[in-house]
């Protein structure tokens, strides 16, 4: 930002790719004017990776304040890029907008850490907690506003993960149609026998190299797989056994659930798991918001678990 106006901007596009700060100096083309303040929502990285240090490039262009959000949670990182380029004299203010630059990164930040991926819990339900109409007649609970407003999460994430039985029921695309220039996610699905109807849209469709498909193994250890992939976020979106056991198991992260208004009395429950022995057990949400899509509600929030973990 220079003279009040946002005159360049960039952002992380992909693995590999130059990082946000350095596409936004690239992007100005001109010499960093000495009124110029760099905005970056988290903390520029201070070694050598795929990419150089962001903090080099940022002394190199002549910049003399920057602004950050969060710090980087990295280990490798963290704090360090600060204190670097407060040593070379620029003039660095953090912890602006601190929560909400953190929720923008909020998939990096838990696999940079765990290695895990940020595990999102996505379904369209009745309003009696069915995942399912009765046989016959239409399927869908949801609108088409509210599955479209489904759809753009998907463009967010790095993989969607399905069960077998969502695949032989619903044959799913699980794509990103209707936003154009979001990348394919990869499509995951589990299945203990690997029986699966080979002419399935996810085997015969332009993304059949983006399908994986995980064999007898419990839920944690395919995620941990995927993270070694670098796959930093998924979308589980069913059905009601894999949202289920992703509960159990304390996996998921972030819930987005739409409510169609309907009673359904389908047979299919959203979150058919274990279960909890006691109320005081059950996991709780917290930072809720609900949104109204048509005639649907949309709530989004993140578990809290505070009973202990089912297997």
């Amino acid at each position: 930002m220079s003279g009040g106006k946002i005159v360049s901007k960039g952002h992380h596009r992909k693995a590999g790719a130059p990082h946000a700060e350095i596409e936004c100096l690239r992007n100005f083309k001109k010499a960093i004017p000495r009124n110029a303040i760099l905005y970056a929502t988290l903390e520029p990285c201070s070694t050598t990776g795929r990419t150089g240090p962001c903090t080099n490039a940022i002394m190199e262009a002549r910049v003399r304040r920057l602004v950050i959000g969060a710090t980087d949670p990295n280990p490798l990182h963290a704090g360090n890029g600060i204190a670097l380029l407060r040593e070379a004299g620029l003039q660095v203010r953090t912890g602006i907008l601190s929560e909400e630059c953190t929720t923008l990164n909020e998939a990096y930040n838990k696999w940079v850490v765990t290695r895990l991926p940020f595990v999102i819990a996505k379904c369209g339900m009745s309003l009696d907690g069915r995942l399912t109409r009765a046989p016959g007649g239409s399927r869908w609970i949801t609108s088409t506003a509210a599955r479209r407003h489904a759809r753009q999460l998907r463009a967010q994430v790095d993989a969607i993960l399905i069960g077998a039985g969502t695949l032989r029921a619903d044959n799913p695309r699980l794509t990103v149609r209707g936003w154009p220039g979001a990348k394919q996610p990869w499509r995951v699905v589990l299945s203990r026998s690997g029986s699966l109807p080979p002419r399935a849209y996810l085997f015969t469709d332009r993304f059949a190299g983006r399908t994986i498909v995980s064999g007898d193994k419990n839920l944690e250890v395919v995620l941990r797989e995927l993270g070694t992939k670098e796959i930093t976020s998924v979308l589980i979106e069913g059905g009601g056994e894999i949202l289920g056991q992703a509960l159990d198991q304390r996996l998921v992260d972030k819930v987005q659930l739409y409510l169609g208004p309907m009673f359904t009395g389908g047979p299919s429950v959203t979150f058919a798991g274990a279960g909890i022995s006691a109320t005081h057990e059950a996991p709780k949400l917290k930072d809720i918001r609900y949104e109204k899509i048509g005639q649907d509600i949309c709530v989004t929030g993140y578990p809290a678990y505070d009973g202990p973990r089912s297997e």
